[in-house]
């Protein structure tokens, strides 16, 4: 029987796609546990509710765990394996969510907590008897706003700040209350406030095993918003106290996590300040002091990290996982595309990979005993599924199959993956999607898509944007220039306070490698990129007539007037010059696409969001204006109350809209 003729990738398929997140694996082995997100495409609101999958037998089986049209998020299994604790809105969808119970033999959830703010992470003491979390307090015009319907309806009459860094990207405004700790009490929900200091946020919190100790991290400079990454090390006693400061290297950290056997904290974190491109890389200490902390990565190279760029969310970053005997760590790490899990011994030899490049490692948790390991695996073809490690027999059993059938129904070409040589001698690496049907024999139109970042890398993730053009009959192009992760510190820098330089010679030579494959029409190659890749995008279209068509999205087109704009506010000096602009205006100026685009002739279409607050939307008003009074042909499109992430995390008919523009505009020009 002949099988079923597959259909192309089409925009609505956004509308369709259920997507995994947030996967713990149960202590005794037996049960995941995790979130499925999906959209209600009459609403256009985003949902999630939680699922288990577990082994019956050899085969797995999944069930729905949690019901609504809600958020279900973050679940957490009780140390004794007996009930969930999750963040949900199901009580007030208006408002932030906050921790609830279930119990895993079934039941209604109830809610545990009740505080007036935002719950942004939390986890179960080791006894089970409390929960930590993490919570930005409502400030108090926001408490009264909420409990007065007339002034709730009216909205905010003003904001007043007196720090520097007072916006966030994907978050807005933000309050004046900073991020601190507090523990509730499982048994009658009583939460009590652990840290509150008036301008220092204490982030990522993590027991000690024995559960007297809570480890987190914060900037206690004096002036933490002039240096925002001096991040600290701290330990303070559970019971509440004066914290204890772990002497670490001065520069950023990320998530810390207490060895077994109480001893040791591992984080990730880098040394120096204002060194963007150094590697995060895997860092312990003794929990006492009694020496210095050490880089365990420090010969190899490597940045820790899930993050691959995609469009079907955000790989989890889990903290650095301790063996039993306290003697390995497993953590992520960035490499040729993908997210390999790893692990090393304490004293920093004998690296193993535990699953080796081809994908994508998001969450990955163990049970109690260490038999099993759970995680999260994404690929080119796949959005992502959980599998289970049988760590005793090394078997591999998928559980889940999302999306199974949507992705059956679809032709997603063919992807071929090369090497080549850059301008310097330099290997790089990239991916060709070929369109479904595709004839060697034809010359076809194609596309060269530029990462953002630049500290990221394009790989081995499902990206519907890139299936959905090929769909349309596009070779689609994409690499990994200088500048970005994955292929060493070196590679990493070779743009710092140059960008514009080597990576520009790479994206040249890579479309240099592309002009000369034989179904490739160069008359016929267009170009695109958001965020940075806006940004190179408008640097192309300034510096070569090599394309036909351009598409540059929520850019950087403008470092002048961008400093003290952006979210990121004064920092971006550490991409462009140790000072200001008001004392270094030439190096702003000349690392700026505004500078040269009186020399642009290249077709552009401008897409930007007006809620914007990376690459604020006068960036891409800047581009828009001056290509249309140089009379070269160009559009703008804009997306109300939508945040820089809209191609990954907007609302969905807006996602749609903004593939549909950029067909629209390479249709024009391209075919």
């Amino acid at each position: 029987m002949a099988s079923p003729k597959k259909r192309l990738v089409q925009a609505e398929d956004l509308y369709q796609f259920k997507l995994i997140s947030q996967m713990r694996l149960s202590p005794d082995g037996a049960t995941v546990v995790y979130a499925v997100h999906r959209v209600d495409r009459k609403t256009e609101k985003k949902y999630s509710n939680l699922w288990l999958a577990s082994l019956q037998g050899t085969s797995p089986q999944t069930i729905q765990f949690t019901y609504g049209d809600h958020s279900d998020t973050q679940p957490r299994w009780s140390p004794d394996g007996e009930s969930i604790a999750f963040l949900s809105n199901r009580g007030d969808q208006e408002k932030p969510a906050q921790v609830y119970l279930i119990a895993l033999r079934g039941g209604e959830a109830h809610p545990l907590t009740s505080i007036e703010g935002a719950i942004s992470e939390f986890s179960w003491s080791p006894d089970g008897r409390q929960i930590l979390c993490s919570v930005t307090k409502f400030d108090p015009e926001e408490l009264e706003r909420q409990k007065d319907e007339q002034k709730k309806k009216l909205g905010v009459v003003v904001r007043h700040y007196d720090r520097l860094f007072y916006k966030l990207d994907g978050v807005g405004y933000l309050p004046h209350e900073r991020n601190h700790l507090w523990l509730v009490d499982v048994r009658t929900g009583k939460a009590r406030q652990l840290t509150d200091h008036p301008v220092r946020d204490e982030l990522q919190p993590a027991w000690s095993p024995d559960g007297r100790w809570i480890a987190y991290l914060s900037n206690i400079s004096t002036s933490p918003d002039e240096r925002p990454e001096h991040i600290d090390l701290l330990i303070i006693p559970a019971k509440g106290g004066e914290p204890r400061l772990v002497e670490t290297p001065a520069g950023p950290k990320e998530l810390v996590s207490f060895s077994p056997d109480g001893k040791w904290l591992a984080y990730y974190g880098a040394q120096g300040e204002g060194l963007v491109y150094k590697n995060l890389s895997l860092w312990i200490v003794p929990v006492d002091g009694s020496a210095p902390a050490r880089d365990l990565l420090e010969p190899y190279d490597l940045h820790c990290s899930s993050w691959v760029l995609n469009d079907m969310g955000q790989p989890e970053q889990i903290s650095p996982t301790w063996t039993l005997n306290s003697q390995r760590i497993l953590f992520q790490v960035n490499l040729h595309g993908s997210s390999l899990l790893q692990s090393i011994d304490r004293d920093g030899k004998d690296l193993q990979t535990i699953i080796s490049k081809g994908g994508v490692v998001g969450s990955f948790s163990l049970d109690k005993a260490h038999n099993h390991l759970a995680y999260f695996y994404g690929k080119m073809d796949d959005p992502g599924q959980v599998i289970l490690r049988d760590l005793n027999t090394g078997k591999d059993t998928q559980l889940t199959s999302l999306n199974h059938s949507l992705l059956a129904s679809l032709d997603l070409g063919t992807i071929e993956e090369v090497w080549f040589k850059g301008p310097d001698h330099n290997d790089l690496q990239g991916w060709i999607l070929k369109p479904p049907g595709f004839s060697p024999e034809k010359k076809y139109p194609s596309i060269m898509e530029i990462h953002g970042g630049p500290l990221a890398q394009y790989g081995n993730f499902f990206m519907h944007e890139f299936h959905y053009l090929a769909a349309q009959g596009y070779v689609v192009y994409f690499s990994n220039p200088r500048g970005g992760r994955g292929y060493g510190e070196a590679h990493a820098r070779a743009n710092y306070r140059c960008w514009g330089g080597p990576d520009y010679d790479d994206l040249m030579a890579w479309a240099d490698y592309m002009e000369k494959q034989p179904y490739i029409d160069p008359q016929r190659m267009g170009v695109t990129g958001g965020s940075y890749g806006g940004y190179m995008t408008l640097w192309i279209i300034g510096h070569t007539r090599r394309f036909r068509a351009a598409v540059t999205q929520r850019c950087v087109s403008n470092f002048v007037s961008m400093w003290g704009s952006s979210d990121f506010n004064w920092a971006f000096e550490y991409e462009i010059s140790d000072k200001p602009p008001f004392e270094d205006l030439e190096a702003y100026w000349n690392l700026s696409p505004m500078k040269y685009i009186g020399s642009a002739c290249t077709p552009t279409l401008v897409i930007h969001n007006e809620m914007d607050l990376r690459c604020p939307i006068e960036q891409g008003e800047q581009a828009f204006v001056a290509l249309k009074r140089l009379g070269v042909d160009t559009e703008m499109v804009r997306f109300p109350d939508e945040f820089h992430g809209l191609s990954r995390t907007g609302r969905t008919d807006r996602r749609i809209a903004r593939l549909n523009h950029i067909l629209r505009w390479f249709e024009k020009y391209l075919k």
